[in-house]
């Protein structure tokens, strides 16, 4: 069996809206900020599908950069998340609804 690059983009468009409607319908920043980062997958794994099906190394080096953007991007977004619950107690996205307290 013999998977095409039909089945690799339907599977990429499921995870993008998997996690589109938990960032749109979760309460918690942890789970929200896990969400983004099921979108990033999906976007590169569209990108390796593309790179396949074309023949070329192109999308696989750029998911290398994606991916080490991704890395940085979750460092920073946990110590944001860590940072505020420190402060607040809480990770639930409506008590932090003010930016000052």
């Amino acid at each position: 069996m013999n998977i095409g690059l039909n089945e690799y983009l339907a599977l990429s468009g499921l995870l993008f809206a998997l996690g589109f409607f938990g960032v749109l319908l979760r309460k918690n920043t942890l789970i929200i900020f896990m969400c983004l980062e099921l979108m990033l997958v999906a976007a590169t794994l569209a990108l390796v599908a593309f790179s396949r099906f074309n023949g070329t190394l192109d999308g696989d080096v750029f998911v290398f950069f994606i991916l080490t953007v991704a890395a940085a991007e979750v460092a920073v977004g946990l110590a944001i998340i860590v940072a505020l619950f420190r402060r607040r107690q809480t990770v639930q996205v409506e008590e932090l609804n003010a930016l000052r307290n």
